[in-house]
């Protein structure tokens, strides 16, 4: 459960009817029940193990920054939930979230153990990704309680939507991985339960919390446009030239896929997306 976006990512979509030419989607990590589905069979590299896949060097460099992206995003997750217990207005929230912080701690702990031991440092892995993502969290700095909820939730569950859709590209070590960091913490069902709560008690507060949210979506693709725009492995990964990536018309449907998850989430806590 990382938020909007702890862990940044960067595709350059081009040609496809989606954003414009030359823009770069954004994507971090946090688990929700509301996922996309794709049940694609395994082919190619996601057919493979991991000592079989990174045989490819060009493989092996996207993924290690795909778990240096998803490892900073699950420390900065950790240090935003510990910063957000503070605003917490019963001690039984803050204590939840507590317990939240210590999942990300772990599933940060899998990700910097699993780099070290494909001989990669965890820190150099992580670097390239920290101003984009840091810049972001300044920006999006909660104002009280409730934006902090509506971030993590709405946020944080856009980008673990598409490292499940990116996951299942990977060959099966990682994928497993990937996939067991995602898991959600817990925060999906505290974070609609408090929100709706608080809708409930004062229905005005639902209108200044969806457009929260449709900011945090764009400073999450205007911080995107500073990741790192050089991680070549990494993007021809993802658009095909390694591991099975995405062709142009998977992209719209993955989009499509994202997009339809997202307004499941704002319909859960009430909002209009």
């Amino acid at each position: 459960m990382p938020g909007a976006i702890p862990y940044v990512f960067v595709v350059t979509l081009t040609d496809q009817g989606l954003p414009p030419r030359g823009r770069r989607a954004i994507v971090r990590f946090m688990t929700t029940s509301d996922k996309p589905e794709n049940t694609a069979a395994a082919t190619g590299i996601a057919a493979q193990d991991w000592a079989t896949a990174s045989a490819d060097p060009q493989y092996r460099a996207a993924v290690v920054d795909l778990l240096g992206a998803l490892a900073y995003g699950e420390l900065a997750a950790f240090e935003r939930l510990a910063e957000d217990a503070k605003l917490a207005p019963t001690l039984e929230d803050k204590a939840e979230l507590a317990k939240m912080a210590s999942a990300e701690f772990h599933h940060f702990e899998r990700l910097r153990d699993r780099l070290t031991e494909i001989g990669e440092g965890p820190t150099v892995a992580m670097e390239p990704f920290v101003a984009a993502l840091d810049g972001f969290h300044r920006q999006t700095a909660p104002s009280d309680w409730l934006e902090g909820l509506v971030k993590a939730y709405v946020g944080d569950s856009i980008a673990s939507d598409f490292y499940r859709e990116v996951a299942a590209r990977l060959d099966s070590d990682t994928r497993g991985l990937v996939l067991a960091v995602l898991d959600d913490t817990g925060h999906a069902g505290f974070a609609v339960d408090r929100v709706r709560g608080a809708i409930d008690a004062d229905p005005r507060v639902g209108g200044r919390l969806a457009l929260w949210a449709r900011r945090l979506m764009g400073e999450a693709l205007s911080q995107s446009q500073r990741v790192v725009a050089d991680r070549d492995a990494l993007s021809t990964m993802l658009v095909g030239g390694v591991a099975d990536g995405f062709d142009l018309a998977e992209v719209g449907r993955m989009f499509s896929r994202i997009t339809e998850a997202h307004t499941k989430r704002m319909a859960a806590l009430g909002l209009a997306a």
